[in-house]
């Protein structure tokens, strides 16, 4: 139900959207040291800010699902990756208005956006900590049982928003790249918190919780999909950071809760390759003097390089796709040796 609901809204409620946008002359303002040679120059003035559309869907599809079921009740785990979802889209719808009132492709400057990252992921620190009483354990490290304790885990939990709101965020550069991948990561998420839900207690994660973290999964599934229905090259509309930081924030949140932190650079392969690729090409040239890329991202390196657009978009789908099922195998690994699950 929360995944269909959202599919549908995102497909039907986005064109409503972008006729808004375009009427308000919401664009996109294009880098000016992007690849100018190629296409992208041409998408100046598409509508941004779409990432409304899938935020709003998701949320819609999760409190859907859970009206008149029983077996389905609201728990503080979604309620609190709901918060942290939204806090996030706000930072970047923000951060994507005055990047369009300012006419350049600059909204927020870096202290102000990542001081809007850090209150909200502070403030869903505190809620998992008191509210939803999240396990401060590593994940799979049964053998050392290592836990990090309230302080290092409130460190882990913010770095690990940080770097996942950002590395999505980077990913963000062609037309239906984190749309299509961030459909595959959630589906694994999906799978994980039903996983959960069949055998509670096994990650330290209430079979409540659990379930409300798939229903939030599958909402953002649906979302992402039917968004990527609107912004599949060439894109009818952005999801700016709006959209960016949101998914980033979903996904980390949904790890943390879940107690797959772990996992989340496996099946976020693709996010963590794009900043990787970031640091690499900064380090080289401030460092050396020297680029390791044609381009940074690495989406624009394959780009400069003349792979067509559309050709790079398939073929990072298919490294995501890859990196989702090595995620989800890897946890079934890990859950066969739990002892006694198998008795």
């Amino acid at each position: 139900m929360a995944a269909v609901t959202a599919f549908l809204l995102c497909v039907f409620g986005t064109p409503l959207l972008i006729r808004s946008l375009r009427k308000r002359g919401i664009g996109q303002q294009i880098r000016d040291d992007g690849p100018i040679e190629h296409p992208h120059a041409a998408k100046a003035g598409t509508p941004t800010m779409g990432g409304i559309a899938i935020v709003a869907s998701a949320v819609i599809g999760y409190l859907v699902a859970h009206i008149r079921t029983e077996q389905v009740k609201f728990a503080r785990t979604g309620v609190t990756l709901v918060f942290l979802i939204v806090g996030m889209a706000i930072v970047g719808l923000v951060d994507d208005y005055l990047g369009v009132r300012r006419g350049r492709n600059l909204g927020l400057r870096k202290r102000g956006k990542t001081g809007g990252q850090l209150v909200v992921a502070v403030g869903f620190v505190l809620l998992a900590l008191r509210y939803v009483d999240v396990s401060t354990h590593l994940s799979f490290t049964r053998t050392l049982d290592l836990n990090l304790g309230t302080y290092g885990w409130t460190i882990w939990a913010i770095f690990i928003i940080m770097a996942a709101t950002n590395g999505v965020n980077l990913a963000d550069g062609l037309d239906g790249l984190v749309a299509g991948s961030a459909t595959l990561a959630f589906s694994a998420f999906v799978i994980i918190g039903f996983w959960q839900f069949r055998h509670p207690g096994v990650y330290h994660v209430l079979p409540a919780g659990a379930l409300d973290v798939a229903i939030v999964a599958g909402a953002f599934m649906g979302a992402c999909a039917g968004f990527l229905w609107w912004n599949a090259a060439p894109a009818r509309v952005f999801m700016g950071d709006t959209g960016s930081l949101a998914i980033g924030a979903a996904l980390a949140g949904i790890a943390l809760v879940s107690n797959v932190q772990l996992l989340l650079p496996v099946i976020g392969g693709l996010y963590v390759l794009e900043t990787l690729s970031v640091i690499a090409q900064v380090v080289a040239f401030r460092g050396f003097n020297r680029r390791v890329l044609r381009m940074a991202p690495i989406h624009h390196h394959f780009e400069v390089g003349g792979w067509p657009e559309f050709t790079v978009i398939v073929r990072f789908w298919l490294f995501a796709g890859i990196c989702v099922a090595l995620g989800l195998g890897l946890f079934y690994a890990d859950f066969i040796r739990i002892p006694g699950v198998l008795d």
